[in-house]
């Protein structure tokens, strides 16, 4: 079998795969064609178009990366069903249909310019079986254990990949959440916690991206707080954290007043990515305020799910290629 061909040849193939032959995830994830985290303006994208169908793993097209946008990441993000949030606007359960996520995902990937994708383990692996992750950056995400809605949420343990865990698959980075709120006690643990990992990732060569929060509970549900001071304070923690910030990257939200964006990035010299959090049916809103942002120097990209995956107007090749397109405005801008 070739590194470009999938193990299975459709979403529906995966159960069988899964239940007869565990070992096919180890198995696509050595044979996986790996990439930089970051194109340079030189590198080049290869053109392997193969054809698409619904439901089957898509065929893989020039990426545009090296020619978009060098140097900027853009990154489909996936991680939500791990922590119980499957919700998309007033679709409660939008995203727990597993194989309407996973067509969504090889749609996204297959478009030129994405360069990756965040997600817990069991999409990653269903992702590798599909051969939907050649030449694309991989993040794992790390700490789902607060799960949405619970008492325990901000009790965010590290249920998922460790970082051996990356190391083993071959995957490229790490990502955690960090929420700190600081009427609970609770928060320092979650702080220690990133801290190691932090130190763990470092000592592995792995980039680890933070997305950092402060945050409170309003009747009884945890807000982030968004205003330009909490953003600033939450980037200042995030940067210290561990005994070295050298592959640490920064992924934060895009403040209330996008004008405070600026001055908010200035509290680190990190690279940052921004994430899209959830923009309701306001996305051309959102396009607005990460084109805005992605002109800071300090701002390499975008890590979008939701909104993107699950668009008001059901296409997804279009928010995905509109997104995309913002990080060479971004760059020219």
């Amino acid at each position: 079998m070739s590194p470009a061909t999938p193990a299975v040849p459709s979403v529906h193939d995966l159960v069988r795969l899964r239940a007869e032959h565990p070992e096919a995830v180890a198995e696509a994830a050595a044979r996986r064609k790996r990439r930089s985290l970051l194109r340079t303006a030189d590198a080049s994208a290869p053109d392997l178009n193969t054809g698409t169908g619904s439901g089957t793993a898509p065929g893989r097209r020039a990426t545009g990366s090296a020619i978009d946008h060098p140097g900027r990441l853009m990154i489909i993000a996936a991680d939500h069903p791990a922590r119980g949030a499957l919700a998309v606007g007033d679709r409660a359960l939008a995203m727990a249909n597993r194989f309407e996520l996973l067509q969504r995902l090889c749609l996204a990937l297959s478009r030129p310019g994405v360069d990756g994708v965040l997600a817990s383990a069991d999409v990653l692996e269903d992702l590798l079986l599909l051969g939907a992750l050649e030449d694309k950056v991989v993040m794992g995400s790390m700490n789902r254990g607060g799960l949405a809605g619970a008492a325990f949420e901000l009790d965010d343990r590290f249920t998922g990949h460790r970082p051996e865990d990356l190391v083993r698959h071959g995957f490229d980075a790490g990502k955690l959440l960090l929420r700190i709120d600081h009427e609970d006690p609770g928060s320092l643990d979650t702080l220690h916690a990133a801290a190691r990992t932090i130190d763990a990732m470092a000592a592995l060569r792995l980039p680890v991206f933070v997305e950092p929060f402060l945050c409170r509970r309003v009747d009884g549900r945890l807000r982030n707080e968004l205003d330009a001071a909490a953003v600033a304070t939450s980037i200042a923690i995030a940067s210290g954290l561990g005994g070295t910030s050298a592959y640490t990257w920064l992924k934060v939200p895009v403040t209330e007043e996008p004008e405070d964006m600026a001055r908010v990035m200035e509290t680190s010299t990190l690279p940052a990515v921004l994430l899209g959090g959830e923009v309701g049916d306001d996305l051309d809103g959102a396009y607005k305020k990460w084109r805005e942002a992605l002109r800071l120097p300090t701002v390499r990209g975008l890590v979008v799910g939701r909104s993107l995956l699950y668009p008001v107007d059901g296409d997804v090749a279009g928010a995905v290629d509109t997104a995309v397109s913002l990080l060479q405005s971004g760059r020219d801008g």
